[in-house]
């Protein structure tokens, strides 16, 4: 028997996460809006706060977090992060509505 057939490793898919990721959008000092993705969009806001989130945000001050999007995993949020970040910053504008409030303590 070969080395190979007696140390087979067995893959497995690892489970589907039942925690959901989320799109968030910021609202930066310049006016710009910041389109990220995160599990926990409120502790990713208070990173990009801190200066520690996206090279954007840490010379483009956020100044508030507009919304989330929840998706079921994170291939979707991203699939949906690409999407938006090509739409026209009017486009962006226009689609605030669907981002729900998320509460964020300072």
């Amino acid at each position: 028997m070969s080395y190979s057939a007696q140390h087979r490793i067995v893959q497995t898919r690892r489970p589907m996460s039942e925690t959901p990721w989320f799109l968030y959008l910021i609202e930066c000092a310049d006016g710009a809006l910041y389109t990220g993705i995160a599990l926990d969009p409120a502790a990713r806001y208070a990173l990009h706060r801190a200066g520690k989130g996206a090279k954007y945000t840490r010379a483009n001050r956020p100044v508030r977090l507009i919304g989330v999007i929840p998706y079921p995993d994170r291939g979707s949020a991203t699939r949906a992060e690409i999407a938006f970040k090509k739409l026209k910053a009017a486009e962006k504008r226009a689609r605030i509505g669907e981002f729900a409030e998320v509460a964020v303590t300072a």
